[in-house]
């Protein structure tokens, strides 16, 4: 590999953006592009393909034999609120290989008896989210219940490039965030990036089932082209 490509190829993997490199299986030539790239390059179509599902593997264009080798950064699941749903969204977020991380001030809930093994942050948002540096390969779920809480995570969430952000709560709870969150300067652009009701519409009921529904609108919203490796 080129220094020079090495070079961006590290930079952008530090950053957690993805990448694509294309080597000519034939002559050996190697170029890199960026994601944010991929909308303007002539392997547009492909490229998406392979960022979309993670997965490298060869593209036969023109005659020409490519292999095509995605670096993506691995995603991550911030949740707030240390609730029952929680415990069994985290560890099944784990499962699917996501980094996850639970923000709850209230200490009787945030403990790790209670999430073994999983990031617990015992803080209001407003002290525990800014250093996750949560981007596009974040997904970000409201689970409170609580405006107190709910509120300023999301103002936080809506303020970064998070390739999904969910709020518990019913169509009449949703309405009355959304008063809120317009009242503190939240645009109507902005209102339509979260998922509320929150999950996929599976007729969920436990708190179990309600993990799956979020974790399969997640997972939508994850590998859906145009999605996180937009």
């Amino acid at each position: 590999m080129r220094l020079d490509v090495l070079s961006t190829l590290n930079t952008e993997r530090a950053a957690r953006r993805a990448v694509a490199v294309i080597t000519d299986m034939d002559t050996g030539v190697q170029r890199l592009v960026k994601a944010a790239d991929v909308a303007g390059d002539s392997l547009r179509e492909q490229l998406q393909k392979h960022l979309a599902s993670g997965k490298s593997g060869i593209e036969e264009i023109g005659g020409a034999r490519l292999f095509v080798t995605v670096h993506v950064p691995p995603p991550r699941l911030v949740i707030t609120g240390a609730v029952h749903i929680s415990q069994a969204l985290a560890p099944m977020a784990r499962m699917l290989g996501y980094d996850v991380t639970i923000v709850d001030p209230r200490t009787a809930f945030a403990t790790v008896d209670r999430f073994p093994e999983i990031k617990v942050i015992p803080e209001w948002p407003d002290v525990a989210l800014p250093p996750l540096g949560i981007d596009r390969y974040t997904a970000f779920v409201a689970l409170t219940h609580d405006p107190k809480i709910d509120d300023p995570a999301l103002l936080h969430a809506l303020q970064r490039d998070c390739f999904y952000i969910g709020a518990l709560g019913s169509k009449k709870t949703h309405a009355r965030r959304v008063t809120r969150l317009k009242e503190q300067g939240v645009s109507e652009t902005g209102i339509a990036r979260i998922h509320s009701p929150i999950g996929l519409a599976i007729g969920a009921v436990s708190p179990a089932e309600i993990a799956v529904a979020i974790m399969a609108e997640i997972t939508t919203r994850l590998r859906a082209p145009g999605g996180a490796a937009k």
